[in-house]
């Protein structure tokens, strides 16, 4: 096992913006967050209070929702002025190079490349996550438009991996095998189109080390493959990383960290010059919103403090949230930028980077 700390280090500020552009989802990951929003389709109708993060008729879930009192349903933001203004607001209040579109599965917003060029020309780089079910069709457009790379989530190379992590209605290999092609042919597209790519696959366990190894040898050589740590699953989740790393004969190269955030990752360099990455969770809080938080421990707290979200509710405005597992600290972006949050989240960001600069005798790099 290789010792990271002598590792050089790399501090990228925080200065991304995660936007939720849509809720609808073709799949129906046992795991899957939802960016900490009930699952519209299976609460319409519902309240505050009656939200539930079960599989509904969608077969999807939403693993916080039971906690982390969510008031709101997620609506699609439309490629519109009131985006527009959000946009600018939110990069108003808190210093933001890129916004990263999410979901739900972003690539089935029918306004996608809108979206992008309303980014684009607030100056903003562009990026999303995706599972690659639609991006054959929209990518081109997108590309277009401005989008700069998309991070794509995968989760087997055969139709029974996928179908096994998906929920009993989306539970069929034959549908799997679908996606699977889609998925590749996303790849291809985005390629073709000059968008960079990358394939994220979370790691539970153990048990998901050969899975993983097949992903990396199917899809490493034509995508940067990241592994993620799983948020359920934790020490097991890192464990498994390693066994994949010592397994593929990979030589840590550098240190990566998100100052202001949670996010951290470490680059691998294989023994064929292919770049892999583990990316993993720093035990990092908001230094006065989450002292009190019932979650602040480290077997609750599962992502610390990752950054900002923004929501649209449905018939209502604009949201932002600096937690999944806490959405009852969501306020209107009017609010926010007016808060002592926001000032907060300024503050910490600042400081961070500072500290951690000086920490490992580096400069900070933008991005």
């Amino acid at each position: 096992m290789h010792d990271l700390r002598n590792l050089p280090v790399e501090v990228r500020p925080d200065r991304t913006l995660r936007v939720k552009i849509i809720d609808a989802c073709g799949l129906a990951c046992s795991f899957c967050h939802n960016e900490g929003t009930p699952v519209a389709t299976d609460n319409a109708g519902r309240s505050a209070g009656e939200f539930t993060g079960t599989p509904g008729r969608s077969g999807r879930v939403s693993i916080y929702l039971k906690t982390n009192g969510t008031n709101f349903l997620p609506a699609r933001i439309p490629a519109d002025t009131d985006f527009a203004l959000a946009l600018a607001a939110a990069r108003g209040s808190l210093p933001t190079n890129e916004v990263h579109f999410t979901g739900g599965e972003p690539t089935l917003h029918p306004e996608l490349p809108g979206l992008i060029r309303i980014a684009r020309r607030l100056g903003l780089t562009v990026g999303l996550t995706s599972n690659g079910e639609n991006g054959a069709a929209v990518i081109p457009d997108a590309a277009t438009a401005g989008l700069d790379r998309i991070n794509l989530s995968v989760f087997g190379t055969t139709p029974d991996e996928l179908a096994a992590v998906q929920g009993p209605r989306l539970a069929s290999p034959k549908l799997a095998a679908r996606k699977l092609a889609a998925l590749d042919a996303t790849i291809e597209t985005a390629t073709a189109h000059g968008v960079k790519v990358s394939a994220n696959i979370v790691i539970p366990d153990h048990s998901h080390v050969e899975r993983v190894l097949r992903i990396i040898e199917q899809h490493g050589r034509t995508v940067v493959v990241r592994m993620l740590v799983s948020l359920e699953d934790g020490g097991a989740s890192l464990a498994a990383m390693q066994e994949v790393v010592d397994h593929l004969g990979a030589t840590p190269v550098r240190r990566i960290i998100t100052a202001g955030a949670s996010d951290q990752r470490v680059r691998y360099r294989l023994p064929d010059g292919r770049t892999l990455y583990a990316k993993s969770i720093r035990p990092v809080r908001l230094p006065e919103t989450c002292t009190d938080c019932r979650f602040n421990n480290p077997d609750d707290c599962q992502e610390g403090y990752y950054g900002i979200r923004m929501y649209r509710a449905t018939d209502g405005p604009f949201m932002v949230g600096v937690c999944i597992q806490r959405m009852d600290l969501c306020v209107t972006l009017g609010e926010f930028v007016m808060s002592q949050r926001c000032r907060e989240v300024a503050a910490f960001r600042d400081d961070e980077a500072a500290r951690l600069a000086k920490l490992y005798a580096v400069r900070t790099t933008a991005g």
